[in-house]
């Protein structure tokens, strides 16, 4: 938590890549209709039981990683990238928050499927000031 911000941040391991939550639709509208070779599963952050979310999501500029002579269009990110939403308390005294998308190297691929719990006892989620600068980032789509 930054304020009134949820914050999670992915940091990758060298060699490893993961994709943009709006991935797909970045590569629908690209395609324009046309067939791809197939799209990686975007980054998906969902939260319940303690928070929710208040405003779009943000997040780290991702690198087009497309190859379009390919038909084949995808946003990524390497060693860390920041997923931010402002969120508000919802009455638990806990949040839970769910992960899932999919993690890359240039030859496998794997699944990423996390649940987390923060304790939001004592965390600052009634609008206190926050040190994350949305105009680093990008409003997912």
């Amino acid at each position: 938590m930054s304020g009134d911000y949820l914050v999670v941040q992915a940091t990758l391991e060298p060699g490893w890549h993961t994709f943009a939550m709006d991935n797909k639709r970045r590569a629908e509208e690209k395609l324009a209709g046309k067939r791809s070779l197939g799209i990686e599963r975007s980054t998906e952050i969902q939260v319940s039981a303690g928070l929710e979310a208040a405003g779009p999501w943000y997040q780290t500029p991702p690198a087009d990683a497309s190859k379009p002579d390919l038909n084949w269009f995808t946003w990524i990110f390497r060693g860390q990238a920041l997923f931010v939403a402002k969120v508000r308390r919802s009455g638990a005294q806990a949040a839970e928050i769910a992960v899932r998308g999919q993690a890359c190297t240039e030859s496998s691929c794997r699944n990423i499927d996390v649940e987390i719990s923060l304790p939001l006892a004592g965390a600052d989620a009634d609008g206190g000031p926050s040190a994350i600068d949305l105009e680093a980032l990008v409003q997912v789509r």
